[in-house]
């Protein structure tokens, strides 16, 4: 990832993040891919109203489709609005797609949204990893590192404050 796809994930007014990936997975390669919405779906991420907190995604058929992600249908939306848990297909090139199915043939390997966000020409795009299964001692160690980490901000804040 280069400054610039960096520079636009921070600007973005829209960040839907899957917290519990990180916590789960550890991130081999990150792809960014576009998805495939209906008028009423990207109304709602506009919104903020979306969830990864289940969502994984499969290679069907040279494919690549995101299952489990939430989008809640939208306010406005009449007898058109859109199914909240549908399969949505991912806009990637085939020679990332073939690379991420070689990948996941591999035992442990999974494909994972980590991030939705809207990009400067207004389009939702979604950042995927493939990800290697954490184990509950990789769990253990990384919630002591976020609990040093806390620590530290807590002690920092009362030395600036002397």
């Amino acid at each position: 990832m280069n400054k610039e796809e960096i520079d636009i994930r921070k600007k973005s007014p829209i960040k839907i993040k899957n917290r519990k990936a990180s916590f789960e997975y550890f991130f081999v390669d990150e792809y960014t891919a576009g998805i495939v919405l209906t008028g009423t779906e990207i109304k709602s991420i506009r919104l903020g109203k979306a969830s990864l907190a289940d969502a994984y995604c499969v290679i069907i058929g040279g494919e690549i489709w995101i299952k489990g992600m939430n989008v809640s249908p939208y306010f406005y939306g009449s007898y058109s609005n859109h199914e909240m848990r549908r399969d949505r297909k991912l806009l990637l090139n085939r020679r990332e797609i073939y690379h991420l199915s070689e990948a996941v043939k591999n035992p442990g390997f999974t494909i994972v949204p980590t991030l939705v966000f809207i990009d400067k020409n207004g389009r939702a795009k979604v950042d995927i990893a493939l990800a290697r299964g954490k184990k509950l001692f990789d769990k253990r160690q990384a919630m002591k590192e976020k609990e040093d980490r806390r620590e530290m901000d807590k002690v920092m804040k009362l030395k600036n404050r002397l």
